[in-house]
């Protein structure tokens, strides 16, 4: 036993985990200099969280994969109802029902519910035959699995994330095979819709899109974030300020600095440099996941990493090019930087699942 486990563990890609580490690190730094220089209240319990779940994330890269394949429905469906328990008893924060009160802690069920429909999908279209996949009858369940969650997700209000759940299925769409078509005409009737859907914004989320085509059209106001975020990324210059030299955060001019915002943060302290620094830690995990979907043999599993690095990619295209100004503000945090815990637990459990892929790469899944 002792033997076998040692086996697996030498298998393990460690180019995962050591990237993983490194960016993680450098986040507990990130979030060191925005208290202050101390070590409470951010990077402390960042420290504890990614103590306790990089192990984990250990244990689930040697779970047995056809575990993880008889399990998928289950956790979405165990998913779906925490969402739906959300809606029903959900804790309102800042105008916003996301999450539920355990009395200890909070969780959030937005998060687990992208690795569940992402390993949801990798079953159903792995048991799926070629030729049915190219039916779009076949296509009608999966398609409401998604919307379902969506749909909730987004009505929290939680626009950013409803938008990467979206984007990782739809993804994970095109990777098993389907009909590009299918996904013209998908995008033909999305426009033709986006009148309808414009109407069902809330203000706020208007607001965003207007402030993104002219952000100072409320330089006090709904503009006040973007423009506080880019003379933030501008005076960091090449080299950057330094640790907890930052004025633009310490002084509170730039909002929500250890979440939203923290790239923001980390490139006024670091500067240029340090921001590339981190795209390029990033870019090295990016390839690193995928070159294991490559070597993969099964479709649940080669599925499963691209919707799990699908996820990883949104959210960091999504946050660097918001915080820039090339994208609508819409709430999305930084992987391993940002401050919070949900987001760090999902993150380290979905890179477990994907090493999990690395280390059963060559076993076939027999879905019998």
């Amino acid at each position: 036993m002792k033997e076998k486990f040692v086996t697996k563990l030498q298998k393990i890609p460690f180019s995962i985990p050591f990237l993983i580490t490194v960016i993680c690190i450098y986040g507990f730094v990130i979030l060191y200099s925005a208290a202050g220089g101390q070590i409470e209240p951010w990077a402390y319990r960042q420290i504890i969280i990614f103590s306790i779940f990089m192990p984990l994330a250990f244990i689930i890269s040697m779970v047995d994969t056809r575990f993880i394949y008889k399990f998928s429905y289950f956790l979405y469906f165990f998913v779906l109802l925490l969402l739906i328990a959300v809606a029903i008893i959900g804790k309102t924060v800042m105008g916003a029902t996301r999450w539920i009160d355990l009395g200890v802690f909070y969780i959030q069920p937005s998060e687990p519910t992208k690795i569940a429909i992402v390993l949801m999908l990798a079953r159903y279209f792995h048991s799926s035959k070629e030729q049915n996949i190219s039916s779009i009858y076949n296509l009608i369940l999966p398609i409401i699995g998604v919307l379902i969650p969506a749909f909730l997700i987004i009505k929290q209000p939680d626009l950013g994330t409803g938008i990467i759940t979206i984007i990782v299925a739809t993804i994970i769409f095109f990777a098993a095979g389907v009909k590009k078509l299918y996904f013209v005409i998908v995008g033909i009737g999305s426009l033709i819709l986006l009148p309808i859907v414009w109407t069902l914004l809330h203000n706020y989320q208007k607001n965003r899109v207007l402030i993104f085509l002219n952000p100072d059209r409320e330089p006090l106001g709904a503009g006040y974030n973007i423009i506080q975020s880019k003379i933030a990324i501008g005076s960091g210059g090449f080299w950057g300020k330094g640790l907890l030299n930052g004025t633009q955060s310490h002084l509170s001019f730039l909002p929500e600095y250890t979440t939203d915002f923290i790239f923001s943060f980390l490139t006024e302290e670091l500067g240029f440099v340090g921001g590339l620094v981190l795209v390029i830690l990033y870019f090295m995990l990016i390839l690193s996941s995928l070159a294991i979907a490559i070597n993969t043999k099964s479709i649940f599993t080669k599925l499963m990493v691209i919707g799990l690095t699908s996820i990883f990619f949104s959210h960091v295209f999504i946050n660097i090019g918001m915080v820039m100004g090339m994208m609508p503000v819409v709430g999305v945090p930084l992987p391993f930087i940002s401050y919070g815990g949900t987001m760090m637990v999902s993150m380290l459990i979905s890179f477990g699942l994907i090493m999990n892929a690395s280390l059963h790469q060559h076993s076939n899944l027999h879905t019998n």
